[in-house]
């Protein structure tokens, strides 16, 4: 009866709001889905007892410096020096001994050698100066500490003199022209050095000459010492006759008496055959 009464009153049948729903829904769901964002889908987990591989990036490519450094010690160096030079029964090992050494000697001329011989000579030098360079940076990558390339800068004259004659003339000689060793050896005349190459071989101490670490020259005094080498270059050039070898006023005493008697002896056998006529 209740029933009867509320359809007669306008009220909505169970069977009517069941219609009502499902249009709604059938309204509504196309759109709603296609609002809602799509899931991200599930990360995948790896198997048990396994780790997930680590991102990696591929290795940067070598700068050809390091290449070029490389090749040129495999041809003109590793066959004395090693492969990684540890060394061998031909060449020293060179782990450690810096860049102002592999600089001076191949620099310098000295290395590579052209021929097995006990004191390297100064000559041309093999390499261009990227290729120098390009070797000094790998020497330096099979590790050990050594002495730097220095950077040289204008000293004091008198405090250089001063240290040539106490640690460099007795070798080399009062002028830089080099003198004889022991053993078939030498003290390499200082002239074609250049400012760079005197302090690398005071900081290294090539062949038989002592290095001179920071220890007993400071890099104030071989500033002093490089510009005094450097003015003994200058003056190499000798006006008003032969320099003798720049020896000292003893031999060119002794030239001057021989010569003086020389001049005597002819002098006095002219006369004698001019006497006999």
């Amino acid at each position: 009866m209740r029933q009867a009464a509320r359809t007669a009153a306008g009220w909505p049948t169970p069977r009517r709001v069941l219609a009502v729903g499902a249009a709604l829904v059938l309204a509504t769901g196309p759109a709603a889905l296609a609002a809602r964002p799509a899931p991200d889908p599930a990360p995948t987990s790896a198997p048990a007892g396994t780790t997930a591989p680590a991102a990696t990036s591929a290795p940067a490519p070598a700068a050809p410096g390091q290449v070029r450094g490389e090749e040129l010690f495999r041809q003109q160096c590793a066959s004395c020096h090693g492969e990684q030079g540890q060394g061998s029964q031909r060449g020293p090992s060179l782990v450690g001994v810096g860049p102002a050494s592999v600089d001076f000697q191949v620099g310098t001329g000295r290395m590579p050698l052209a021929h097995e011989q006990s004191q390297p000579r100064r000559r041309e030098p093999v390499f261009s100066a990227d290729e120098i360079a390009a070797l000094v940076d790998h020497v330096a990558s099979f590790g050990g500490g050594g002495p730097q390339i220095p950077r040289v800068t204008p000293g004091d004259l008198p405090a250089g003199r001063e240290i040539f004659a106490a640690n460099c003339a007795p070798c080399h000689g009062a002028t830089g022209a080099g003198a004889a060793l022991t053993n078939g050896r030498d003290a390499p005349p200082l002239y074609e050095a250049t400012a760079v190459q005197i302090a690398e071989a005071v900081r290294v101490g090539p062949g038989l000459m002592p290095a001179f670490p920071s220890q007993l020259l400071s890099d104030q005094q071989v500033d002093d010492l490089t510009t005094y080498v450097r003015r003994l270059q200058s003056e190499r050039l000798d006006r008003g006759g032969n320099p003798l070898g720049r020896l000292g006023p003893l031999a060119e005493g002794v030239v001057a008496w021989i010569a003086t008697v020389g001049l005597l002896v002819a002098a006095a056998r002219w006369l004698g055959r001019r006497a006999g006529e």
